[in-house]
């Protein structure tokens, strides 16, 4: 990115150090002069079968695509309802729309953050502040090596692309690609004893 983009400026960070995050945010803030939009991209997802219940892993997911997220966004809300603006910005999953079998923690931790996105943007919208919820599918990436049954697999480009045009464009929620709208949907709104015979 630093090699395409030379006003870019790299941070090495761990978003599990969560004692290192608010002196980082505030170093970023005052090297780059200022802050408007803040993205929330980290996340993992270890390997889990179906029957395996490794709470190490779990725990390791909910760091980081949980808790790292509220560290750093925390500090962003904060500054821009002073400020009375700016955009936040988190990449979770379709994955949250509800609990499946393949990864359990997984899908928590991704509902989770869809949760904290929305009250954040219930808390802070008369504000000045959007916030968005990118909700990606399956995108070609290392994650997807441990996402079973996989279709409309997108490249990460064309991902980036969409994420960017819901990002200009200040979506509350986008699904990428758009057509996982409608399966979000009609996903979200299937009777639990049905969801339950489904095993996905």
């Amino acid at each position: 990115v630093c090699q395409e983009i030379p006003s870019a400026i790299p941070y090495v960070h761990d978003v599990t150090d969560y004692n290192a995050i608010p002196d980082l945010f505030g170093k970023i803030t005052q090297d780059i002069g200022g802050l408007d939009m803040i993205i929330y991209v980290a996340g993992i997802q270890p390997p889990v079968a179906t029957d395996e219940y490794n709470t190490q892993k779990d725990k390791a997911m909910i760091e980081t695509n949980l808790i790292g997220a509220i560290a750093w966004l925390n500090l962003a809300a904060a500054r821009f309802e002073r400020a009375q603006q700016g955009q936040i910005v988190g990449i979770s999953s379709i994955a949250g729309d509800r609990g499946r079998v393949g990864s359990p923690v997984y899908n928590a931790s991704k509902a989770s953050l869809n949760t904290y996105l929305e009250a954040l943007r219930n808390r802070l919208s008369k504000k000045g502040v959007t916030v968005t919820t990118i909700k990606p599918g399956f995108v070609d990436t290392v994650l997807l090596e441990n996402a079973p049954k996989t279709f409309w697999v997108i490249s990460p480009d064309k991902a980036a692309a969409a994420i960017f045009t819901a990002v200009q464009k200040k979506r509350q929620i986008a699904y990428v690609p758009a057509r996982w709208a409608m399966v979000g949907l009609i996903v979200r709104h299937i009777p639990s004893f049905v969801f339950r015979r489904l095993s996905f």
